[in-house]
């Protein structure tokens, strides 16, 4: 016997997916918006990574959310990409994911027959808090050179360093390079 769900179960599971993805979305008090049936886009609040738009959208036989964490790493590519998939291990319901650019994804894929509120709720949750903590530990991994970049420049305009603050530690003038050895 064939346990795939039939047109008519396939098309009620969907429905519910949708109407528990909209009801979660109702109670969150977010900026928020169905751009077509089963195509929702929410904006996640935080605290380092001060927004995460995500995406959700009810498919055929499944629920799946992505959500923007930051574009590809100007350096240091490999050490990103490892303390990544050492996150990987300790997430549930969403994995770090590349896109053909190298921007840095949060994803994941639920079963219909298994979209709840709660799992939304969950899910929604999973992603705000993964991708705010994980935002300044892939900044200083795969933009440190960029960072310092800018500590120099704002200082030598007389521009506000508050916003850098969680990146002290890559302020060139705290922490100046060591001299190059002298050419034989």
């Amino acid at each position: 016997m064939d346990d795939q769900p039939t047109g008519t179960a396939r098309t009620a599971a969907g429905e519910a997916a949708r109407t528990a993805v909209r009801a979660v979305l109702e109670g969150l008090d977010l900026p928020w918006s169905e751009t077509r049936p089963g195509l929702f886009a929410v904006t996640l609040p935080g605290t380092a990574k001060l927004t995460t738009a995500c995406a959700l959208e009810v498919g055929r036989h499944g629920l799946a959310v992505r959500a923007f964490v930051a574009r590809r790493p100007d350096e240091n590519h490999a050490e990103v990409y490892r303390w990544l998939l050492q996150r990987n291990l300790k997430l549930r319901g969403v994995c770090f994911s590349l896109d053909a650019a190298g921007d840095i994804h949060l994803t994941g894929t639920v079963p219909l027959d298994a979209v709840t509120p709660a799992l939304v709720d969950q899910v929604l949750g999973t992603i705000a808090e993964t991708a705010d903590a994980s935002f300044n530990p892939i900044l200083e991994r795969g933009f440190a050179t960029s960072i310092a970049r800018e500590w120099a420049w704002r200082r030598s305009r007389g521009e506000p360093t508050t916003n850098l603050a969680a990146f002290a530690h890559l302020d060139p003038e705290r922490h100046p390079p060591a001299p190059e050895d002298p050419a034989p």
